[in-house]
């Protein structure tokens, strides 16, 4: 089957503007060189995939973005600030008929099985989503996996646990972002 972005479906703004199909080739030319230009090529791909009506894939390509070494990277991050705001935006305008699957469960699965580059910041920031999947959808479509927080014994962290951990551990002004998006 052809792939195509799907007529009249709009742009993510919070992600950069795509006019081609991209596939996984965009980010796998980076091999583990997770750097700005990874980056810049992560968000681009999730907005391809979300232009095709692939929204869980395209939260997947934005956690993605997340194993990015941008400590100097300011100039990249002026143009195109962490995803907080565009998995928000994509969680809160996903159509009935794309798959979005259950962020919620998936963000706490990822934050207590969290492993590779930079794992300690990518579990806070997983758990950041956790909080705004939990805001964003309907618990009755996205609950918790109880299940596992039971027999794991998971302590799941406040929002402020979380704003804490990011502004000790994240990019600069990164905890403001994450409280600036959840907030709205």
């Amino acid at each position: 089957m052809e792939r195509r972005h799907l007529p009249n479906r709009v742009s993510c703004p919070e992600l950069p503007p795509v006019e081609e199909i991209l596939t996984a080739s965009a980010t796998a030319v980076f091999g583990r060189n997770f750097n700005a230009k990874f980056y810049y090529a992560s968000l681009r791909y999730a907005q391809s995939l979300w232009l095709e009506g692939k929204a869980a894939q395209a939260l997947l390509q934005l956690n993605k973005s997340f194993m990015a070494d941008l400590c100097e990277s300011t100039e990249i991050l002026a143009a195109w600030p962490l995803p907080y705001a565009a998995k928000r935006w994509i969680m809160s305008h996903c159509p009935a008929e794309d798959f979005l699957g259950n962020p919620v469960r998936h963000y706490q699965h990822l934050a207590t099985r969290m492993s590779g580059v930079r794992a300690e910041l990518r579990r806070w920031r997983a758990w950041g989503c956790f909080h705004l999947a939990e805001k964003v959808l309907s618990p009755t479509s996205s609950p918790r996996d109880e299940r596992q927080i039971e027999i794991e014994r998971i302590l799941v962290p406040s929002p402020a646990c979380v704003i804490g951990h990011l502004e000790g551990l994240g990019l600069p002004g990164e905890a403001g972002l994450y409280e600036e998006v959840l907030a709205r």
